[in-house]
């Protein structure tokens, strides 16, 4: 049983980055871009109006200030193993080197369930906007090709078309490349982020100059109260939930936490960084903190245009509660600006699910070279160099689940994956300070025992803030995990099993 917390060497990483076969093309730029291609999206088009009706009211700024803040003290420690261990594989590379095998592979499973979820949830929603989208060309989609079944209210065969092509279209592009596919989120990421500067411009310019929505008097009607009275309301699921007041800010940071995992991405990429030592600390905190800033702004600027009541699915406005953002400047009256907002969701959460299976792909690399899931996740193409079996197998995956999956606890399952990741990175920052003191760190944490406590505190602290429901189905997931490892992985580990390949490597 000892086995199981066995470490892998420094050294080994070392060996791993010189035989790697990965591409070096992503400088500092392109790996800020896509921290923010994955950041921007799910949460500022998809979980504002949930945010807002079912946990936070107009305070959901509040929550995304908490969420940003559990996320800087992680994001700091990704930074500084990012700077130590420069390979793909994220928190579960550096789990394997500090805290021990059975802690990484606990790790590489939760990211397994935080990315795949996340794909899933993403191309469920661009499905949402890209059949607003057709409509303002006049086109509409038969209801029994955009719903899955649990949601279709006819007779007969449905599924969610659009996210089923969108997923396999991605796919390609990811077998194709990574600078193509890197290149592609540059343009995609540079018009999103003009598309949200757009919402907070124009959100903020309909307020100020609308005395329904602003006078000096009584400041921006639709926040007050700023942090509604807590009460109960009805969830997705039909239960009573409470709702609102400091609780509901604190649950809402937890329900919009996955649409923080984008500088997670940054680091399962660094196996194709140019400069990675440096060029991931960077991407990693300067992608968090331009992506809290409009995180803020678009949901002061949400509450503000449209009241948090209003995004009730069971209300006058129940399409309002899908895309959001669009649906509150339609209600304004501004329906140019809800076209462009549209557009720009349309395109923008494509890069999201594009930057998610491409993490998704890389941690399948970094636990294939360690022998704990077969070989075949990280055989790279002759030509691209790209993992593309398992690219494949995780596109045709993720679209039939897609397909036919209703979102309802998708984003709860990808935020405990989220958080669990970012607990054990935290710890594994205090365990590699005192195991290794002199270890040449290129970025370092600031006064780490202050921010490795803070941030397991609240990311433990959010976990418990998760849905009940969500909790449940994690916790199945992990057993899941556990048994796969005792029944394959531990067998296969090369770290556990050096004689079985030892004339292999």
């Amino acid at each position: 049983m000892s086995k199981i917390w066995i470490k892998k060497p420094l050294s080994a990483y070392e060996a791993d980055m010189q035989k790697s076969e990965l591409k070096k093309v992503l400088g500092k730029w392109s790996l800020t871009a896509i921290g923010v291609g994955a950041i921007i999206g799910g949460g500022i088009f998809v979980l504002t109006g949930t945010g807002a009706y079912y946990h936070a009211g107009p305070a959901l700024a509040i929550s995304f200030i908490v969420a940003g803040i559990a996320c800087v003290f992680a994001a700091l420690c990704y930074a500084e193993f990012a700077s130590i261990i420069p390979v793909e594989g994220s928190a579960y590379a550096y789990a394997y080197g500090t805290v021990g095998e059975i802690f990484a592979w606990a790790m590489g499973w939760c990211l397994i369930l935080e990315y795949a979820m996340a794909s899933m949830a993403v191309s469920v929603s661009w499905s949402g906007y890209f059949t607003k989208f057709l409509k303002i060309f006049g086109v509409h989609l038969p209801s029994y090709l955009t719903s899955d079944p649990a949601s279709y209210t006819g007779e007969g065969f449905s599924m969610n078309l659009p996210a089923f092509i969108l997923v396999l279209l991605i796919t390609g592009l990811l077998v194709k490349g990574t600078k193509e596919a890197a290149g592609a989120n540059n343009l995609i990421v540079l018009l999103k982020t003009t598309a949200v500067v757009f919402v907070v411009i124009a959100g903020a310019s309909i307020i100020f100059s609308s005395p329904e929505m602003y006078t000096a008097a009584e400041g921006v009607k639709n926040w007050n109260p700023f942090i509604p009275d807590q009460t109960l309301i009805k969830n997705s699921e039909g239960e009573m939930v409470s709702a609102y007041g400091i609780k509901g800010i604190i649950s809402g940071a937890a329900a919009i936490f996955f649409a923080y995992i984008g500088f997670d991405a940054v680091s399962t990429q660094a196996g194709e960084a140019i400069n990675p030592k440096k060029d991931v600390p960077f991407a990693i905190i300067t992608s968090l903190l331009i992506c809290t800033a409009l995180y803020i702004c678009v949901s002061l600027v949400l509450t503000g245009m449209m009241h948090y009541t209003d995004f009730n699915p069971e209300g006058k406005f129940p399409d309002a509660i899908k895309a959001p953002v669009a649906y509150a400047f339609e209600i304004a009256g501004k329906h140019w600006a809800s076209n462009i907002v549209t557009i720009a969701a349309t395109v923008g959460l494509i890069s999201v699910v594009m930057v998610m299976m491409m993490g998704q792909s890389r941690i399948f690399i970094g636990m294939a070279k360690d022998g704990l899931i077969p070989k075949f996740f990280g055989e790279l193409h002759p030509k691209t160099r790209t993992p593309y079996k398992g690219i494949i197998l995780l596109g045709v995956v993720v679209a039939f689940i897609a397909a036919f999956t209703p979102i309802s606890t998708l984003a709860d399952m990808t935020s405990f994956g989220t958080l669990f990741a970012f607990t054990l990175v935290c710890v594994a920052v205090w365990v590699m300070r005192k195991r290794q003191p002199d270890l040449v760190r290129p970025f370092k944490v600031p006064a780490y025992k202050i921010v490795v406590a803070l941030g397991v505190i609240i990311n433990v602290y959010l976990i418990f803030n998760l849905s009940a429901h969500a909790l449940e189905l994690s916790a199945c997931w992990l057993f899941l995990g556990g048994l796969v490892y005792f029944l394959y992985g531990k067998s296969h580990s090369k770290l556990n099993n050096p004689e079985k390949y030892k004339n292999i490597d």
